[in-house]
């Protein structure tokens, strides 16, 4: 159930930071809302989270997964450019998470 409020705590996180951009300065009302709300929800399910599984695997999936979804939404949603180095780096990034969900012991505390 913890990885289950970790993903929820990522689309949360994930669309409060995107709307940041969109509530212009939170001059916008509602999508600064949607910032509010959304880093509300994301940190308290992230505490839910570390009832079982360590901060620190916890906070590289939070941070990792966090890191290419906005990006992800900063192409799409924004129309920003990424050039190879951008792109390479998301790669170590989900390596990383990979590597620690597929080989790491710790994960699965």
């Amino acid at each position: 159930m913890a990885y289950v409020y970790l993903f929820v705590a990522i689309v949360a996180e994930v669309l409060a930071t995107s709307a940041l951009k969109s509530s212009q300065e939170f001059t916008r009302f509602w999508p600064s809302v949607l910032v509010v709300g959304g880093y509300g929800l994301a940190f308290y399910m992230l505490t839910l989270v570390l009832r079982t599984v360590p901060v620190g695997i916890a906070y590289a999936f939070w941070a990792g997964l966090g890191i290419v979804l906005v990006t992800l939404i900063g192409v799409v949603v924004f129309k920003e450019k990424l050039d190879l180095a951008a792109v390479l780096g998301l790669a170590m990034i989900i390596g990383g998470v990979t590597v620690i969900q597929l080989f790491s012991n710790v994960s699965a505390h």
